[in-house]
């Protein structure tokens, strides 16, 4: 029967990726077939969820047709590394209790943000399983990591993943979770409080593992990139992980150094795209239960095909149902659902790059004229920032399209939509301008 399973191997391997194959499939190994069940072992627990999960449907009928016998897939965690190694019971030290890990320096990881949380599909395989094999430290050669998608595509659950991951298998190691900008706000700091020592040991020698969200912050930033240039050229050296996440290519960043750029491009690049609706179903079940939520399957079918933009969509879906369900004491049906979905799905067909510059030109009582003009002057510069950055938002038209529009070169583009995003953060001003523009564009006043 161990013949018969290299044979389903053998076909599966036909069928599927090969990066697929090569992380769950090539792995198992066989133990035994008796009583109509197949019986395999894998490494660890992440693996035989994936395995039970994608491919025991595929393993089971691949095995009957080659063996003529019927079987039910048993797939069990390996406890030890061969098969006649002694059991060792290692000491292990009482665990506190509300405690979640977190990294050595910067954010807290969410502990939400797990691997065992990350629902996977055809839009993220890829990028999981590359994820998953740094943070099982598999594959020595390849240390740094790359995520790439648009907002809310689960790039920083991903990042965060890793962390919670390495703490788990690897308590020691120092976690560094924090995005470019906060980098960037520290080492300002370092510079004002003369402790730009004290930085740079901390995240040359201090790190064992350095996850960088949203590095295309960074555009513009010369000597902060030269800084993190130097840090990244340190940690490589020594071996150590490092994930970045970025909603661009870095060919398409803007205003960064080449040193930078060629680190960022020699990282294993993995795209995240939006869920199918496949994907967007088994999404809504799994926060629905993390939640405590009892929906019915046919409205999770229906969020499933009407929010189709990324999993932040999905969930201010399901929150959105059971809030309305809850406070105007109904119960959740068809009827409620589109009122929820009506408040929240953009529309999207009839937003348009001059739509949205038409709109801010009203909000803000300025002629299209201003707002593609050479100048600089306030009064035409932050109506000309804002409309790019709704333009990115709610368009899908790229960036060096967006900047022609406006009369301005991808690099300013990327540059506004940055200012705006900080302006969003830091500024009530600009926040609300911002919120009252999406509000009507959401709601179709235009």
């Amino acid at each position: 029967m161990e013949a018969a399973w290299k044979d389903v191997q053998s076909v599966i391997k036909q069928s599927i990726p090969d990066h697929s194959f090569r992380m769950w499939v090539k792995p198992l190994e066989f133990q035994g077939f008796g009583k109509g069940k197949l019986n395999l072992d894998t490494p660890n627990f992440f693996s035989r969820k994936r395995v039970m999960d994608q491919y025991s449907i595929l393993i089971e009928k691949e095995f009957e047709k080659i063996t003529g016998k019927e079987c039910k897939l048993s797939v069990n965690i390996t406890t030890v590394n061969k098969k006649n190694a002694p059991t060792i019971t290692p000491k292990r030290q009482m665990t506190l209790p509300n405690l979640e890990f977190k990294p050595a320096c910067g954010r807290l990881l969410s502990k939400n943000y797990t691997f065992d949380q990350f629902v996977v599909g055809n839009n993220n395989d890829f990028a999981y399983s590359a994820a998953l094999s740094l943070a099982s430290k598999k594959n020595s050669q390849q240390n740094s990591l790359f995520l790439l998608g648009k907002t809310g595509m689960g790039k920083s659950h991903l990042s965060q993943a890793i962390g919670h991951h390495l703490l788990s298998e690897h308590i020691t190691d120092r976690v560094y979770y924090i995005t470019a900008e906060e980098f960037y706000n520290e080492m300002v700091n370092a510079f004002i409080n003369n402790s730009i020592n004290k930085f740079k040991e901390k995240y040359r020698n201090g790190c064992d593992v350095l996850l960088l969200d949203d590095v295309h912050y960074l555009t513009g930033k010369k000597r902060t990139q030269e800084e993190l240039s130097l840090t990244l050229e340190s940690l490589h050296e020594a071996g150590k992980k490092i994930i970045f996440s970025s909603c661009y290519l870095p060919s398409d960043i803007a205003g960064l150094n080449d040193r930078l750029r060629s680190r960022f491009s020699c990282s294993l690049i993995s795209n995240m795209e939006a869920p199918d609706f496949r994907t967007r179903v088994r999404i809504l079940n799994k926060k629905a239960l993390r939640n405590n939520l009892t929906i019915p399957g046919d409205i999770i079918n229906f969020l499933a095909s009407a929010l189709t933009e990324d999993v932040r969509q999905l969930e201010s879906g399901l929150l959105g149902v059971s809030a309305r369900a809850s406070l105007l004491g109904k119960k959740i049906d068809l009827d409620l659902a589109e009122r929820v979905v009506k408040d929240i799905v953009k529309i999207q067909k009839a937003i348009t790059v001059d739509i949205i510059k038409k709109l801010v030109c009203k909000e803000f009582n300025v002629s299209v004229v201003d707002i593609v003009s050479r100048s600089r002057k306030q009064c035409y510069t932050k109506p000309r920032q804002i409309a790019m950055y709704l333009s990115r938002k709610y368009t899908d038209t790229p960036l060096q399209t967006i900047g022609k529009t406006y009369n301005r070169y991808h690099a300013t583009t990327l540059h506004a939509i940055n200012c705006v995003e900080r302006g969003i953060k830091n500024n009530t001003i600009i926040k609300k301008q911002v919120e009252i523009l999406t509000g009507k564009l959401d709601a179709g006043k235009f």
